[in-house]
């Protein structure tokens, strides 16, 4: 225990929280004590003046008897003021010039008085015990007969509350100090116990995996949000590594039957003869798996490319409406050969901030993903609209079988599909896009589900302008004509099946 306590001790006087605490107290003690200097020469130097202030009016008062009366009433003024109690703390001696007593409650004239004019005077004969001596404030005075005067004050008093102050201020400068120390220790060293438990977490992790978390102790305060942060990154990061592990093996499995065709393919044309009909076929073959592959991979680069938020360089404003009415003219020949009936829905023109071509992207895989996995010969109703909130929204709305509400978070992972989709085209890698698209234009992805069916809105923020609805009962979008419009629907079909909008 002693070791255990030296150590936390060694490690709370390295702290740099301890060495700011030294700062601060070095700070804070020299304000405190300029603070109680000033105090202090400022009540001395006030209780020091009203005493010189009241030696003068004494001077002055004895002068003008002087002048008045001569040296006989400056006597007899000096013996009525030593018999008064009112005058008791004053000090009265009248020298002829060889200062000889003349008259006065101080008996001799001080050797050390001689020919000064010092203020300050200790008198060891004045009214006090013999071991003490007497602080005096006192003037000197020299009358034109050659008498000298020495009238003062006693100031004991102020000797005494100058020493108290003193005192006082030594103690006061102390106990800060003492205490503004332990306060600055007990702080460190709760400071490097809070860092020492998100160390220890740190360690833990690098030993044993993502699975610890940083210990929180209710308190609120700044260090357990801190270590709420951290553990929700901690979080996240488990979360991508699971992920990335996810990914990786779904990669592996998902090539692993391309490229095994590919294999036995090229080694079963490796041990027979040469045939023109059969080598194209081959060659064709094994050109489309490669281009499989290679779509997983573009993919994959395209999902990556989105999430590092490289591309909000180029944002801007435009109308999602617009995009959205180009995504459904572009799917009408698909919907058509799929049987299902596609119906676009929009009353307002509605703007955001964003990049054109993957707002395009992302609607393309919704609807795409509507028709493929929507009841045969159903319906898709494509809508954008503004909710409550002025926020823009886009619709894709199915009769299919849905999402299971168990699998709903799952979807939006990469490479996962549903048991039932497994026997479709594609790799899982669509609504991932979506996801990636939606968290770079701080929007929301949501499923909810229908009766029957699925409903995927797309929720961007709050909309830049205000809407410009159309007038009451119109409801099919007449802005600017689509670029797939007028394209004839083989044209349309063909453009669906070689571009790489989508990459479900």
């Amino acid at each position: 225990m002693l070791g255990i306590a030296s150590v936390r001790l060694a490690e709370t006087l390295r702290s740099s929280t301890f060495r700011l605490a030294l700062i601060a107290i070095g700070l804070f003690g020299a304000i405190v004590l300029t603070l109680f200097g000033y105090v202090y020469l400022s009540t001395t130097s006030y209780l020091r003046a009203r005493l010189d202030n009241a030696v003068i009016a004494e001077q002055l008062a004895l002068q003008k008897t002087y002048d008045r009366e001569g040296r006989a009433g400056l006597i007899a003024h000096i013996d009525q003021r030593t018999a008064d109690e009112i005058y008791q703390d004053s000090v009265y001696l009248l020298t002829d010039s060889s200062y000889r007593f003349v008259a006065g409650n101080l008996k001799t004239w001080p050797s050390d008085l001689i020919d000064t004019e010092a203020w300050n005077f200790r008198a060891p004969t004045w009214k006090v015990e013999p071991a003490q001596r007497a602080m005096l404030r006192i003037v000197l005075m020299t009358f034109p007969n050659g008498d000298h005067l020495l009238l003062g004050k006693n100031a004991n008093d102020l000797d005494a509350y100058t020493a108290n102050i003193k005192t006082a201020f030594m103690l006061g400068i102390a106990l800060i100090c003492i205490l503004a120390t332990m306060a600055g220790v007990l702080v460190t060293r709760r400071t490097v116990g809070r860092i020492e438990a998100i160390n220890a977490t740190s360690r833990a992790i690098m030993q044993s995996g993502l699975d610890t978390r940083i210990p929180l102790r209710g308190t609120n305060d700044e260090w357990d949000q801190v270590a709420e942060n951290l553990n929700s990154m901690l979080d996240r990061i488990e979360a991508l590594v699971e992920e990335v592990k996810q990914v990786t093996d779904n990669v592996a499995h998902d090539l692993r039957t391309p490229l095994t065709r590919i294999r036995g393919r090229l080694e079963k044309a490796l041990h027979r003869g040469r045939d023109n009909e059969a080598d194209q076929e081959l060659i064709a073959d094994t050109i489309a798996n490669l281009d499989g592959v290679l779509r997983i991979f573009s993919s994959l680069t395209r999902i990556a490319q989105i999430e590092s938020n490289a591309q909000k360089v180029i944002f801007r404003e435009v109308d999602i409406t617009e995009i959205t009415g180009e995504t459904v003219e572009l799917y009408d020949a698909a919907a058509e050969e799929n049987g299902t009936h596609l119906n676009f829905v929009s009353s307002q023109r509605v703007c955001v901030i964003g990049d054109r071509d993957l707002i395009f992207d992302a609607v393309a895989n919704l609807v795409d993903n509507a028709i493929k996995h929507g009841r045969p010969a159903g319906n898709v109703a494509v809508r954008v609209a503004e909710n409550s909130e002025g926020a823009a929204v886009i619709s894709v709305i199915d009769d299919g079988p849905g999402i299971p509400a168990a699998e709903q978070q799952n979807v939006f992972k990469r490479f996962y599909r549903l048991e039932r989709s497994r026997h479709t085209a594609g790799n899982g890698l669509g609504l991932s896009l979506v996801a990636a698209v939606a968290r770079l234009h701080n929007a929301n992805v949501e499923l909810l589900a229908g009766s029957p069916g699925l409903q995927v809105r797309l929720v961007f923020p709050t909309n830049l302008n205000p809407s410009s609805p159309k007038e009451e009962g119109e409801t099919n979008y007449t802005g600017e004509q689509p670029k797939h419009r007028s394209t004839s629907r083989a044209v349309k079909l063909n453009y669906l099946s070689e571009s790489k909008l989508f990459v479900n």
